[in-house]
């Protein structure tokens, strides 16, 4: 990867967001590191800093038009135009959908499809004007529907039909546009299902790990690892695809 180019990661304070933001200043990128915590983007931009990377925290909500505008302005004046972009944050808020709330389901959509769509809307200009970009979206095995998920399931498919019609319509500016979609990793959000499930969060894992090919769970970096190669050089042919990271086909 060109050092020059910058690269913006929400959700990057912690678990796959910081594994990713780590993993592209590893391999020479000026990360902007978005968060809605402040403290979070801080430890992570200090990890990158105490490893000889670039990166600059910016605190935003992604559901907001105008905090997404401001924080990639933010990320253009310290660090230069960014031209590359991954969409992770994430919220769960999981429940049967007969007990679903509204306020559940605009929480689940604001950041996990509407954030995506304004943070990919407001960095084209940048990427017009580089001619050349990388946006990976996060999607999710959810996609292809997960009991008490209705909410999390309709936005993660709703990203693997944004991701496609951005290839389409970004291809001609030198974009691709692809998602990584993971299956079980351990992140605060795994640990937060195993204690609504009532289940001790080690023996959680062992259960998905018998059930995956590979036979163990994923962890942040595995999903970081696919980020990096579909933001590379080397994936200019590809666009328009999602990547599972799920240690085993899918359904």
């Amino acid at each position: 990867m060109t050092s020059a180019r910058v690269a913006v990661v929400t959700g990057a304070g912690r678990g796959i967001g910081a594994a990713t933001a780590l993993r592209l200043a590893g391999d020479g990128a000026k990360v902007g590191v978005l968060d809605i915590d402040a403290d979070t983007a801080a430890d992570t931009v200090e990890r990158i800093r105490a490893a000889g990377g670039t990166a600059h925290a910016v605190v935003a909500d992604v559901g907001d038009p105008a905090q997404v505008e401001g924080a990639l302005a933010s990320v253009a004046a310290e660090l230069g135009p960014p031209v590359i972009l991954v969409n992770n944050a994430g919220v769960i808020r999981d429940r049967p959908v007969q007990e679903l709330s509204l306020d559940e389901w605009n929480t689940v959509i604001d950041v996990n499809l509407r954030g995506p769509f304004l943070l990919c809307q407001a960095i084209v200009p940048y990427l017009r004007e580089q001619r050349w970009g990388r946006i990976v979206n996060f999607s999710s095995s959810s996609a292809l529907g997960n009991r008490d998920q209705a909410n999390y399931s309709a936005a993660k498919a709703g990203i693997d039909g944004l991701t496609r019609t951005l290839a389409i319509e970004l291809g001609p500016l030198g974009v691709t546009v692809n998602a990584v979609a993971p299956g079980y990793i351990v992140t605060d959000m795994t640990a937060h299902t195993a204690t609504r499930m009532g289940m001790d969060f080690a023996r959680l894992q062992q259960m998905v790990a018998a059930q995956t090919p590979v036979r163990r769970v994923g962890q942040p970096e595995d999903v970081a690892n696919a980020v990096a190669f579909l933001v590379g050089e080397e994936a200019g042919f590809v666009s328009g695809h999602t990547l599972y990271v799920t240690g085993g086909p899918m359904r």
